[in-house]
C-alpha cells in the first residue's frame, strides 16, 4: 500500500502554515515501517490532484476553518469534509476540497484523511505559529500517528527529536531564502 502525508499550507501567514511544519516534523522525529512518502504540499491546490490518483491512502495536515476553539484537532475522512458546506475561509482550503470533488469523479482516488487543527492567527504575515498552535501540535502529531497505524504503518519516535521552534527556525534561515 503506497501511502503519503501531505502538509498543506502558507508558512508565510502564522497559523496557516501548519501543516507544512507538521509534516517537517513528522519527517525529521519519527521512522515509517513500511516507508511512506511525507510530502511538503505548501499552497499546491489542485496540484496535489496527482498524488490522490498515484497513492492509495493520503493523510493532509491542514488548518480546518471550523467555529471550535484555536487547537481543536480534528480527524476526519474526506467525504465528512466535503459535507461541511461552506467553511473554507483561506484559498488553499476551497482548492482542496475542490480538488478532493473532483477527484471523487476518478476511477481511481486514494482513501483521503484530513487531520486539521483549528488556526488562531491565518492573517499575520510572519513565519512562526501562534502559542496555541504550539501548544496543540503535539495533538496534531498524534492524530496523524493514529491514522497512519489505522493503515498497518509503524510509527516509531526517533531518539533525537528537534521541537517546533527548531523547525520553524529552519524556515527564517536566510540561507533557505529563495531570491
Amino acid at each position: 500500500m503506497k501511502i503519503a502525508v501531505i502538509g498543506v499550507g502558507n508558512i508565510l501567514f502564522m497559523d496557516e502554515g501548519v501543516g507544512v511544519y507538521a509534516s517537517r516534523m513528522l519527517e525529521e522525529n519519527y521512522r515509517f515501517e513500511p516507508e511512506i512518502e511525507i510530502i511538503d504540499g505548501g499552497t499546491l491546490g489542485f496540484k496535489l490532484m496527482d498524488y490522490f490518483e498515484a497513492y492509495d491512502k493520503v493523510v493532509i495536515l491542514d488548518t480546518l476553518s471550523i467555529d471550535d476553539a484555536p487547537g481543536s484537532v480534528y480527524n476526519l475522512p474526506s467525504d465528512a469534509l466535503m459535507g461541511l458546506g461552506d467553511y473554507r475561509k483561506t484559498v488553499h482550503e476551497v482548492e482542496v476540497v475542490g480538488m478532493l470533488e473532483v477527484c471523487s469523479m476518478l476511477d481511481k482516488m486514494a482513501e483521503v484523511n484530513i487531520v486539521g487543527i483549528i488556526p488562531q492567527d491565518i492573517r499575520s504575515v510572519e513565519i512562526n505559529l501562534t502559542d496555541a498552535l504550539k501548544k496543540a501540535l503535539p495533538g496534531l502529531i498524534k492524530q496523524t500517528t493514529v491514522a497512519l497505524a489505522d493503515a498497518g504503518i509503524k510509527v516509531t519516535p526517533r531518539s533525537s527529536q528537534r521541537n517546533i521552534d527548531e523547525i520553524i527556525a529552519g524556515y527564517n534561515d536566510p540561507a533557505r531564502r529563495l531570491l
